[in-house]
């Protein structure tokens, strides 16, 4: 049975300000109050009245119990989104944004009377992208590449043998007892039991693991430090200090020899050339993957520049509060905190560069909008069948799985739609580019090649991730 729709009375303003529409919507008594009836109903059917039986309460029972103003709430929850979608769609609103209501007025006898707004897509207005000429600068492997990353394998399996009867070597570990005094005094924090400290790798006072080299197990001794002028303890910073250390451990690094034993050890690779030659095909693709990305960004980028477009402060500041959140979703799984982020990076910057990044995020996607509506570029059905498919297989769940969680959820859908169509867009308008490459980048600080751990790329076969402006250490 089809619903009637509700014969709403709406206007339209559009010119007083830019990029926003102001909509007059009315909604007849008769329909406003069934709907108020409703949700009356539907609220007494979950609560409890004294004295009634669930859902059997009348209504001036329930409009006591919760109040008038809920009802109609729940009202127009009901009420407004097709009303709203009608409005939209007989005055072909092209919005980029759900409708705030502004002022409400619902009176059961007289119907409601509401104002709202509604941010409308910004106008583009494109240049000439039917043929494209950028320069870009061309990555290439470092040199050294592959020998950094079998250094890093080495690193990664590298095993520690007790020393007994030998002194500390500088890139031993080393198990310690200290007392740090300074000025006469004990220093607060300053001392620590059965602390493990690489002689070769840590971040104490300078000259503090130097000192303890060439000593032996057991052996109590003094060194003097300066702390720095620059340490976060002012009482502390430039004063020399001693401490009183014993060591009850040491370790040294036993890194393996290259050879095929060790490729053996790394994985399914019978010969040292073979595991290089795997780390090689990693390194070559990561190569390549960087190289795709920088002629992708090189191209949103002049698009950008050459595009007349107004972006409303609204939408800016809607998707950045969209990156803080995901921000906040990454500080977290790391076991940090935004607030903590925030006070060592300082806000200012960091919500400066969060708007910067929201406003090419909302570019890009605008502009990549009009050239499919230019160019008819769309995502049919198998396209999107396709995309449900690789999904499944990610998550390790079937279609029907992926279907009914989308069925539920709108938003991702969409987000998956967009996805595919700003692929298919990138895809043209790299058909449609010429490339003119500039002399080899290898050392750009902030933009190196994107690669695994050595180890992740052999076991793997893969030595890239999906974020291009992100280097991996070996160690994490």
């Amino acid at each position: 049975m089809k619903v009637a729709a509700v014969p709403i009375q709406s206007t339209v303003d559009t010119s007083s300000v830019k990029n926003r529409a102001v909509l007059s919507v009315s909604i007849p008594p008769e329909f406003s109050a069934q709907e108020y009836h409703k949700a009356c109903r539907r609220i007494g059917q979950n609560i409890n009245i004294p004295g009634f039986r669930r859902g059997k309460a009348p209504r001036a029972a329930i409009e006591k119990t919760v109040g008038v103003e809920r009802i109609k709430q729940e009202a127009l929850e009901k009420l407004l989104p097709p009303a709203f979608a009608d409005v939209i769609a007989e005055n072909q609103l092209d919005v980029v944004s759900s409708p705030v209501v502004e002022s409400c007025l619902f009176d059961l006898d007289k119907g409601v009377e509401l104002k709202a707004f509604i941010e409308l897509r910004p106008t583009v207005t494109l240049g000439d992208v039917s043929k494209l000429a950028i320069s870009v600068a061309e990555f290439a492997n470092p040199s050294d590449a592959l020998d950094k990353e079998l250094a890093n394998l080495q690193k990664r399996m590298t095993s520690l043998e007790p020393v007994i009867d030998a002194p500390a070597g500088a890139e031993d570990i080393v198990n310690i007892d200290f007392t740090g005094k300074c000025d006469g005094k004990t220093i607060e924090g300053g001392s620590a039991k059965n602390y493990q400290l690489d002689l070769g790798d840590n971040n104490f006072i300078e000259g503090f693991g130097a000192q303890i080299v060439g000593h032996k197990l057991s052996e109590p001794f003094t060194i003097n430090v300066t702390f720095p002028e620059e340490y976060f303890d002012k009482a502390l910073a430039g004063k020399p200090a001693e401490f009183a250390i014993t060591i009850n451990e040491i370790k040294k690094k036993v890194m393996p020899e290259l050879n095929d034993d060790f490729s053996k050890k790394v994985g399914e690779f019978e010969t040292l050339d073979a595991l290089k030659t795997a780390i090689q095909e990693g390194l070559d693709r990561a190569a390549t993957q960087e190289n795709d990305f920088r002629k992708q960004k090189a191209i949103v980028d002049q698009l950008i520049a050459t595009c007349d477009l107004e972006i409303p402060d609204t939408m800016v500041e809607r998707e950045t509060a969209v990156l803080v959140q995901d921000v906040k979703e990454r500080l977290k799984q790391q076991g940090l905190t935004w607030e903590g982020f925030l006070e060592s990076q300082g806000k200012a910057p960091v919500m400066e560069s969060l708007r910067q990044d929201a406003l090419k995020r909302i570019k890009t996607s605008l502009i990549f909008g009009e050239i499919a509506k230019q160019d008819s570029i769309a995502i049919d059905a198998e396209e999107f069948s396709a995309q449900i498919a690789e999904l499944a297989l990610m998550a390790r769940v079937d279609e029907r799985t992926v279907l009914r969680e989308l069925a539920a959820n709108p938003g991702a859908t969409q987000s998956i739609n967009d996805q595919l169509l700003s692929r298919k867009v990138m895809n043209v308008l790299l058909e449609r580019t010429t490339f003119t490459v500039t002399a080899t980048d290898a050392t750009v600080v902030g933009d190196e090649l994107t690669v695994t751990s050595a180890e992740t790329a052999v076991a793997t076969a893969e030595a890239i991730t999906n974020e291009p402006a992100e280097v991996i250490d070996a160690e994490a």
